[in-house]
């Protein structure tokens, strides 16, 4: 999975812990991050925050939105 769903203009300082790929967190941005624009049920929130130490990018907060499993596809 690509994580070129990033919205924000800052570089990739990120790496999510789903996919491995770059993006950018922008919760501490002084605007708010592209991923306050998902609906995620509590359920899944619970599970992402136990499952993975830090946030995830942009593509993978989408595909899980939709209902991809925890974990990504073997590559």
């Amino acid at each position: 999975m690509a994580p070129s769903d990033d919205t924000s203009s800052s570089a990739a300082t990120d790496r999510c812990p789903r996919c491995g790929g770059g993006f950018h967190c922008g919760s501490q941005d002084a605007e708010p991050c592209a991923c306050c624009s998902l609906t995620l049920s509590p359920a899944l929130l619970a599970a992402l925050r136990e499952r993975y130490p830090s946030c995830l990018c942009l593509a993978c907060l989408k595909a899980l939105a939709a209902g991809a499993p925890l974990e990504p596809p073997a590559a």
